[in-house]
């Protein structure tokens, strides 16, 4: 681990040990697969411990509804707005936030609904991709790309620091980046613009 990482350098590292999660968990109800929280936490959690990376939750909002299963049962679907404090190895954090839902007949509705936000959080703002082959690439339309997603994470850290789209455009040229940054599938140098406006937020006084 190494201590003079700035907390934005040390989120970059674990978000360079954690390369693919693959979707091995299966909801046999609903016929999907996904990536479950554990599965995300056996595969990140090693890389934060190694580079000194903490993350704090913290609970913003939540909201609760009571109904009738089709069964009859009763049944609570919870939704949570989580806040998670994330530090690096010198102490200096900063802030993101996600979204987590579940349903439940017991009490699990509100501990499940803070895994899904705490997944989406990790899965999210690491960049983690899937490991698989795109399901889209078989079909006519196309969701979101990895990149798509950088750029959605991008214009985040611009409104949260204050800084407009076309400064990131021109930290993106000054990196020595000669494609535009609009329509790049590189990932790496879209993220890395997300670093460097950080670390200038972070360097101000």
């Amino acid at each position: 681990m190494s201590d003079n990482k700035n907390v934005f350098e040390a989120f970059s590292s674990v978000m360079a040990a954690v390369q693919g999660i693959g979707k091995h968990e299966r909801n046999a109800k609903q016929g999907y697969s996904f990536r479950g929280i554990d599965a995300v936490m056996n595969a990140v959690g090693p890389a934060l411990r190694e580079h000194g990376v903490v993350v704090i939750p913290g609970a913003l909002d939540m909201t609760v509804e009571r109904y009738e299963s089709k069964a009859g049962g009763a049944m609570k679907n919870v939704t949570v707005h989580m806040q998670y404090t994330v530090y690096g190895p010198n102490g200096d954090c900063f802030v993101g936030s996600a979204y987590g839902e579940s349903a439940d007949s017991g009490d699990k509705a509100v501990p499940k609904a803070q895994s899904v936000a705490y997944r989406t959080f990790l899965l999210q703002g690491l960049t983690i991709p899937t490991d698989e082959r795109d399901p889209d690439a078989d079909s006519h339309e196309r969701g979101m790309s990895l990149a798509d997603v950088a750029r959605d994470n991008l214009l985040v850290v611009c409104n949260e620091c204050g800084v407009s789209p076309g400064a990131a455009v021109v930290e993106y040229v000054k990196q020595g980046n000669t494609d535009d940054m609009r329509y790049t599938d590189n990932v790496v140098a879209i993220n890395k613009v997300a670093v460097a406006i950080m670390k200038t937020k972070l360097a101000k006084p």
